[in-house]
């Protein structure tokens, strides 16, 4: 059991990548369980919202597909790989993918066109062996909010919807999971939560109009929800969303979703709220996510120890942390059935076409 227990904590952690190399302690984790990777960016990159000059100018197909056979050869099973890629926001792939229009242009698209183009830019993400899309952001914002600005696709919950809508059967036809984040919706919110403790402020309304939002996006098929890194006082006012039981547990009583719950980056301070990024982990679990975003740097082997230590100690059900686990692993096997095995794909690309084995 403890054996099972272990491979358990290191399935259900996301470590970001600030690159596109895996070091040691990731090797590690995928070899003892893990089966996720996120390739995602440097926190100035984050914050400006755009990948530096330098990456855009290096990075090819050929690296993404690489690091993606990497970390399935040292999981030695099916892996999610895992990027941003928002409509109107961070766009990890650059210049290596298909161009969407801004987020106010698509407002003048019909949902048939966004489809298409979301669909021919997941299918070249998905030949590089990217399955897992942490997209797209459907947070209806009406007020002050310094942590989306420049990501989120305006004020009209019926216009997010339907974009979002469509880029989510784009992207899922394509064979990459998409993820609706941030739930339950941060309408306004006055600091940026990775940087600072943040609350979402706003009226019954807002909050309301955010949740309708996620429901239209179950019912399209999203087959995954992140959960946002803010305080939502009016239903929990000691954790955020993403290590809130309260929150969650809305996705499966109020709105029926029963796909994969992925955390919000667990070094976010907002989410952390002085508590170590093992406990806060251990917290996520517990309220009910599945697969937890940590950075690579953060001590993956301490943090996987404390979840099977908390299962051990009695703070968190075992049943819990091997449904996760059960929960992640499946999404990545899912994601492999839906590509033959042994499938070659050639898609046309700038300069030429990229081809290769899309998974073993």
């Amino acid at each position: 059991m403890s054996s099972d227990l272990h491979s358990a904590a290191y399935a259900v952690l996301l470590p970001a990548l600030a690159g596109l190399e895996l070091d040691d302690t990731v090797r590690r984790c995928l070899s003892r369980g893990g089966v996720s990777v996120l390739l995602g960016e440097t926190s100035d990159e984050y914050l400006a919202r755009n990948m530096s000059y330098e990456r855009r100018r290096t990075e090819t197909h050929e690296h993404i597909a690489r690091i993606a056979d990497a970390a399935a050869f040292h999981a030695g099973a099916p892996v999610l790989v895992a990027v941003d890629q928002e409509l109107g926001g961070i766009q990890r792939l650059h210049r290596l993918v298909p161009g969407l229009p801004s987020a106010e242009a698509l407002k003048g698209l019909d949902a048939a066109e966004i489809e298409a183009r979301s669909y021919e830019m997941a299918s070249v993400a998905r030949v590089m062996g990217i399955n897992l899309f942490l997209a797209p952001l459907v947070d209806v914002v009406t007020g002050t909010h310094p942590w989306l600005h420049r990501r989120h696709l305006g004020v009209d919950p019926s216009e997010v919807s339907r974009i979002a809508c469509a880029f989510i059967r784009g992207v899922q036809r394509a064979g990459v999971i998409a993820t609706a984040k941030y739930f339950p919706g941060h309408c306004h919110t006055e600091h940026d939560p990775a940087l600072a403790l943040a609350s979402v402020l706003g009226a019954r309304k807002e909050m309301e109009e955010g949740l309708e939002v996620f429901r239209q996006v179950i019912a399209a098929g999203v087959q995954a929800i992140m959960p946002g890194p803010a305080v939502f006082p009016a239903r929990n006012p000691e954790h955020s969303a993403s290590t809130s039981a309260k929150v969650i547990s809305l996705l499966h009583a109020r709105l029926g979703f029963d796909g994969l719950i992925v955390s919000d980056d667990l070094d976010a301070l907002s989410i952390l709220r002085g508590n170590s990024v093992a406990d806060t982990a251990v917290n996520a679990l517990r309220a009910g996510a599945h697969l937890l975003l940590v950075s690579s740097e953060s001590g993956l082997d301490a943090i996987a120890q404390a979840i099977v230590s908390a299962v051990e100690g009695g703070e968190l059900d075992a049943g819990r942390l091997l449904a996760a686990a059960a929960k992640v692993r499946s999404a990545a096997q899912a994601s492999k059935a839906q590509v033959a095995s042994g499938l070659y794909v050639s898609y046309p690309i700038s300069g030429g076409h990229l081809t290769r084995r899309v998974m073993r």
